[in-house]
This record gives C-alpha cells, structure tokens and sequence, in this order.
C-alpha cells in the first residue's frame, strides 16, 4: 500500500495511491482520520482497515472518486522527530579516502545518527535555498523509515516491527555551513536545517516483501534489493542499492530506541547511499583527476530521486530573493 499526504482547498489530506490516482482514505471509511499524524498513531487496526480499502480499490471492489486537483506533499508532513543515520560504509569511507584520513574503525562498531529539523519537512516541488545554501548545495540520496508504534529499549530482533513504511529521502546539505560548523564537534546545524525531502509517498513494509534480501553478515534486520538512483536535470549522477546498507533500520531503531521513547510518526533516515552526493562524487573525481570539473546544486536545477518501489521524488531548486548572508557574520 502507498499512503500519501496532499492539499485540496487549503486542507491536508491522507489518501491511497492506486491505480495512478489518489483516493482519500476517509471518504472511503470514517473509521480513518484524514491526517498522516493522527492514522500513525491509530496502529495496527488503522492500518488494516487502510490496507483493506487498498485491496478493495485495486480489485474494482469499490469504485471511490479519485481527487484530480490537489498538491502532494511530504508523506508524514509533521513528523515527531526526524533523525538521520550513517548506514553505508561505502559512503563513509570513500568521503575520508577523498579527504586523505583514514576510516573510522567505530563505524563498524555501533550505528549512529543525529537528529535534523523536523519542522523542514517537505515532498515533492520546490526547495527554497538561501544564498548561502549555495556555497556547495548538494543532495544526498537515502532511504527513510516512519515509526509505526510507541517503543522504548527496543532490540534489533524486533525492530522491524516499528516500521509502518519506506520512503525516498533527500537530505538536502549546504556542504560549507556544515564544514564550517562541523570544526566545532557539535554536527550539522545551518548546513542540514532548510529542508529535508521525503516522498512522493510512504510504502508499507508488505509491498517490499519481493525485494527482500539477507542483512550483511553480523547484522541484524530486513533489507531490500532496491535500486538508487538520482539524476539532475536528467543526467544521471548516482548510482546505489539500499541491499548495500551495512547496518540495518532495525539496528539503528534500536540505538535510536534505547532509554527513549520512539513514536508515531518518527522519520529516521539510512544515511547516503555510496556515490549518493556530490561531496562524495567531486572528491572521488578529484582524487583521480586533478582537472575534474566539480558540480554543486544550482538555482533551476530539477532533482529527481528514484528507488525501486518507492517511486520517483522530484524538487527544483529555487533561490530566495535575498541577500542576507549568515557567512558574511563571522566575528574575525
């Protein structure tokens, strides 16, 4: 099933997506509140009655009436938390080979995340940047998981079980604010804070049962043969597989999760796929070819993010008519 959240006359909705058209879920049966937020916290008996509305579209069971103007937005529109995670070992160690450090050895020790602003949130369309988001504006393609139950000190072994669903994520970075910020050991702040992408819709974990693949050895979770890829302006730029994840959602969940609450309606992301960013491609480019030519996200340019069985995320980027500039503060 893929649920979606979308506008229609000023008014956030939560629908099915079937059949290449969205149906709204309370329309179809008042038992299903008309927000993403409130269906989450309903559990499992919201999701089966919603999962039974599916089947009954696709089967031609019932026939409801399709909306035709609306806006999509992000699936979960105001998540709890939004927290990020650092998944993929080919990432991390080809960042640091370009840099010329050595790799982490804790990376294989424990999964880590942090956490991101959970209040810039948003799907499909523009992404407005500042000016000095465009000092090295980069994507970074991802995978994201939305908490379906409240848990607490959760083990790896049932983790999976929190999952209501898999989106596309794109954890938009201003890679100068972050290095700038980052000489200080606190992590990212203004350079991860202006927009977080996740959509076009959230899949249930039932739809990716095809795709199923064994975690990486010494692992512990579900993971999935699904292809990454991203394109900017149409020119494919990255290349992935989320099988490639070295350690699992349930893992992170269960970092996540220890002495603390996870909720409804919490976004947790795998981290960067492998080649997943331009900081990771312009390095790798550079590293074997000092004439490489670097590329960063420019004003027009159209992102587009597709995963197998998750769909395709679109954005433009867009520069904000201004020229106020946070880098232009620093104290000498």
């Amino acid at each position: 099933m893929k649920l979606v959240s979308y506008k229609t006359d000023d008014k956030e909705l939560l629908g099915i997506y079937a059949n290449g058209h969205i149906y709204n879920l309370n329309s179809c049966n008042k038992l299903i509140p008309n927000d993403m937020n409130a269906f989450l916290q309903g559990g499992e008996p919201l999701m089966e009655i919603a999962k039974q509305v599916n089947e009954d579209i696709l089967s031609g069971k019932i026939s409801p009436k399709e909306e035709i103007f609306y806006e999509i937005l992000a699936p979960v529109p105001h998540p709890t938390s939004c927290r990020d995670g650092y998944a993929f070992r080919q990432h991390v160690a080809a960042a640091r080979r370009n840099r010329k450090v050595d790799m982490i050895a804790e990376f294989d020790q424990y999964p880590i995340f942090y956490f991101t602003n959970h209040n810039a949130i948003q799907g499909p369309g523009e992404i407005l940047c500042m000016p000095d988001h465009f000092q090295k504006l980069d994507f970074e393609l991802e995978v994201a998981v939305v908490i379906g139950k409240k848990g607490r000190n959760i083990k790896a072994a049932e983790a999976d079980d929190y999952i209501a669903g898999y989106m596309i994520m794109n954890d938009m970075s201003a890679r100068t604010l972050q290095m700038e910020e980052m000489l200080l050991n606190l992590g990212p702040a203004k350079g991860k804070d202006f927009s977080t992408v996740i959509g076009p819709w959230l899949v249930t974990p039932d739809e990716l049962e095809p795709y199923k693949v064994a975690a990486k050895e010494g692992h512990t979770g579900n993971n999935y043969n699904l292809k990454m890829i991203c394109r900017v302006n149409g020119i494919e730029v990255s290349a992935g597989n989320m099988a490639d994840m070295d350690w699992t959602f349930a893992e992170i969940i269960e970092r996540c999760a220890y002495g603390a609450d996870i909720l409804p309606g919490d976004v947790i992301g795998s981290g960067t796929v492998g080649t997943g960013c331009f900081l990771e491609l312009n390095g790798t480019g550079l590293l074997n070819n000092p004439e490489y030519k670097v590329q960063w996200l420019q004003p027009g340019d159209n992102v587009e993010m597709e995963i197998t069985g998750l769909g395709c995320l679109t954005n433009v980027i867009t520069k904000e008519e201004t020229d106020f500039s946070i880098l232009a503060l620093k104290k000498k």
